[in-house]
């Protein structure tokens, strides 16, 4: 069966370098380009701050709201798709088949689509970066709530109760700082992904980027790739410091 396993892994890495194609002499001949480019970014434009500043706050706000939402979408399913909480199969497997659809699509992909449907801004970004956390957050938090100690579970449904105080009693206490870390994580996660979404004209710095790109203005574009470092580098301390807190 392992010999099994890596004819396939190879035979799939095989088929990877068939379809990318990978060109070593094409990068080659491409490095001068890209460091010439790199070379005639400097110094970085920051003029128009406030523009830049506007883009940033949105960039966060898409991540910190779209956090939120997820959570709150995440929550009842996560618990529809814990074996603890739900005996019944054929309740908890459509639920994790939900978490895996949500999961599989790509925020970019849903904001893309939201676009389409609500208009152009930071709403649809927020929605997009909402659909795809929420099958991330759904499936993390079901999987810490498997992993709970089953014995005070176990010992509440013996006097009758119902799934929603298992849960509320004895497993959600027990794996807050797991369920917390992982909220965290994802928020993390979305500041950088949030960064992107204005490619596809769902607001946040994604857009000041794109146009950076097609005016060729590499002086602007290394200001704000400056800002987006230093927003995910915030988002990180302060991430790191609330999961410090909660252990």
């Amino acid at each position: 069966m392992r010999r099994l396993a890596w004819l396939a892994f190879a035979a799939l890495l095989a088929g990877s370098v068939w379809v990318v194609g990978p060109d070593p002499a094409r990068l080659a001949s491409g490095l001068p380009r890209l460091a010439g480019w790199l070379a005639s970014a400097w110094p970085p434009d920051f003029s128009e701050p406030g523009d830049i500043a506007r883009r940033a706050a949105e960039t966060v706000g898409i991540a910190t709201l779209g956090t939120v939402v997820a959570a709150l979408l995440a929550a009842p399913v996560a618990l529809l798709a814990t074996r603890p909480v739900v005996r019944a199969r054929w309740l908890r497997q459509p639920a994790r088949g939900l978490l895996d659809a949500l999961r599989g699509v790509d925020g970019f992909v849903f904001a893309l689509i939201f676009v389409a449907a609500v208009g152009l801004g930071p709403f649809a970004g927020m929605l997009g970066v909402a659909l795809h956390s929420a099958g991330s957050l759904g499936k993390l938090w079901s999987e810490a709530l498997e992993a709970a100690d089953p014995r005070p579970a176990e010992a509440i449904r013996a006097v009758g109760g119902t799934p929603l105080q298992v849960a509320r009693h004895a497993l959600i206490p027990q794996t807050l700082p797991e369920t917390a870390g992982a909220l965290l994580y994802v928020w993390e996660f979305n500041i950088r992904a949030s960064t992107v979404l204005g490619l596809v004209g769902a607001g946040g710095i994604g857009q000041e980027l794109k146009n950076a790109v097609d005016l060729l203005d590499f002086n602007r574009l290394f200001a704000l790739l400056l800002v987006v470092v230093g927003l995910t580098l915030a988002a990180d301390r302060i991430s790191a410091a609330l999961r410090r807190s909660l252990a």
